[in-house]
């Protein structure tokens, strides 16, 4: 006698066969998690990959759970899937407030430029005697009067000149702007300079410079002067003269010797 086999019996193995498949599939793998980069706006983003979770996404990323659900408005029930955007936060130059405008840089309103403090000096320029010649001005070499004392600043803002006087004391100028001066000296006729007559300084804030220009007196030729026509005597004149002389002294001393006889 042939049993049937009861039907309680035959539904757990059609239910094994059903299964049997979906069971011996491999389960989905997760991809590799990449680190999204910013974009332009600064707005961190990740694209959802196969097998991704919201609670993967979190725990990769060091983000709270929750949190990362508020940030992109999910709630416990939402399901996340392949190709949907997760915003991480905001990063790099070029970040935006969330919620907010673009921030803008307002440059800090700068004050009037300072002004540059300008030092002074002051020159002091001699025109000498350089009676030795040696060109080094000892101190027993006196001024040379009549000479011109010219100086000049290189951008052309100070210029002056001084008519030197006979003495033993520097011509000083008053306090001047600092910066490079041309110092040149005139010499009066009949002297010849022993030293370069143009100079250059540069004149520093505080600095008194002094500069020393020598020149010597020229050679004196002393011309003879001519006797004017009518005023010379003749030799036989004085010769003439002399016997005369002779004479009148021979007579008074014969005078004088008659007399005694």
């Amino acid at each position: 006698m042939q049993k049937n086999i009861p039907l309680v019996l035959l539904l757990p193995l059609v239910m094994l066969l059903l299964a049997w498949p979906v069971m011996a599939a491999p389960p989905p793998q997760a991809a590799d998690f990449a680190t999204p980069t910013p974009g332009p706006d600064g707005r961190i983003i990740y694209i959802v990959q196969p097998g991704d979770s919201l609670w993967r996404i979190a725990a990769l990323t060091g983000i709270d759970l929750e949190t990362l659900r508020a940030m992109n408005n999910l709630g416990p029930d939402d399901v996340i899937t392949p190709g949907d955007e997760i915003f991480l936060g905001v990063g790099g130059p070029a970040a935006t407030p969330q919620g907010g405008a673009a921030a803008t840089l307002t440059p800090t309103p700068s004050g009037p430029t300072p002004t540059v403090a300008v030092g002074y000096g002051v020159l002091c320029v001699i025109l000498y005697n350089d009676i030795n010649g040696d060109s080094m001005r000892q101190e027993e070499e006196p001024f040379i009067p009549q000479g011109v004392i010219s100086i000049t600043r290189a951008d052309g803002g100070f210029s002056l000149e001084h008519e030197t006087l006979s003495g033993l004391e520097h011509f000083c100028t008053e306090e001047i702007e600092e910066g490079e001066y041309t110092v040149t000296a005139a010499l009066p006729e009949g002297f010849n300079p022993t030293t370069a007559l143009t100079s250059t300084v540069h004149l520093n804030p505080g600095d008194t410079a002094y500069l020393d220009f020598g020149a010597q007196a020229s050679a004196k030729v002393i011309a003879e002067t001519p006797v004017p026509e009518g005023t010379g005597r003749s030799p036989l004149l004085g010769i003439a003269g002399g016997a005369l002389l002779l004479a009148g002294i021979a007579l008074a001393v014969y005078a004088v010797l008659l007399r005694r006889g």
